[in-house]
């Protein structure tokens, strides 16, 4: 096992680190979606009518639909097939005219499942300085001067094209992390896996086929050194998937957030 991932295990099993882990991932309670008037009126107007197509149309309009119906999508992706298919119409609004106008208002502004909140966070918490170093918002500005620490925190896919194009990255996935220090570049995923099985262990697979690409600094003369900043459930002791590979990959570098300050300034 590797030392870093070790020190975070130790961490996540003997000190306080879910509290911890909250100032990067401060999770809140999810609002309610908000349905633009419009769309709720029209809503609303076909239920008056009974106007399927109407009905149809609006919903679709929406980022949540209030029944799960494996044509719904199809119908997202190409709206000219709701005229040619009207048995298919039919019979999802069926299905919505039973539940109530009340209840697929209800089902329509759900809040985002917390998930979908982890995402972006990681980001907001480097923004905040946290690594005492400082975070570019720009290449050019985080090329400028190649003896500084620093971090660059662009999008995903802005970080994945400037490892494609310095350290012969190789995969289309975006990265979450690139920072400079000690003339050494570090790259990777920020992962925080809340739960075993299905999602969360394809997000930690994720992140591992991430840090086994092949990365080489063929322009820039520094070593890369990718890394996964992942936090959650791995950490739990036990004869389970994730901590059974931690134990077995010493060679790979799997750290807490919590730990990657002192992760980078031991470098």
């Amino acid at each position: 096992m590797n030392i870093w991932t070790e020190m975070s295990i130790e961490f996540a099993n003997q000190k306080n680190y879910l509290d911890e882990l909250y100032k990067v991932y401060p999770i809140s309670p999810n609002l309610r979606r908000e349905l633009a008037p419009n769309l709720q009126s029209g809503i609303e107007t076909a239920f008056q009518n009974r106007d399927n197509e109407l009905l149809i149309k609006n919903l679709l309009q929406l980022e949540l639909f209030p029944i799960k119906d494996s044509y719904v999508a199809y119908l997202r992706r190409d709206p000219s097939s709701i005229k040619r298919n009207p048995q298919t119409i039919n019979r999802i609004a069926g299905t919505i005219y039973e539940m109530g106008y009340d209840v697929v208002i209800e089902k329509c502004t759900e809040p985002k499942e917390t998930n979908r909140q982890i995402g972006p966070m990681f980001k907001y918490w480097l923004n905040k300085g946290t690594l005492g170093v400082p975070v570019y918002k720009s290449i050019s500005d985080f090329l400028r001067n190649p003896s500084e620490n620093a971090v660059l925190n662009v999008s995903d896919a802005e970080m994945a094209h400037f490892a494609v194009k310095y350290f012969g990255y190789d995969r289309e996935k975006g990265l979450d992390f690139l920072a400079r220090f000690n003339n050494k570049y570090v790259v990777g995923e920020a992962k925080f896996l809340t739960d075993f099985g299905g999602h969360q262990n394809a997000q930690f697979d994720d992140a591992v086929s991430t840090i086994t690409s092949n990365f080489y600094s063929n322009t820039l003369n520094a070593e890369v050194i990718p890394i996964a900043i992942m936090d959650g459930v791995l950490y739990i002791k036990g004869n389970h998937k994730l901590y059974r590979y931690l134990e077995n990959h010493e060679e790979q570098i799997i750290i807490s957030s919590l730990l990657l300050r002192e992760f980078l300034y031991s470098l």
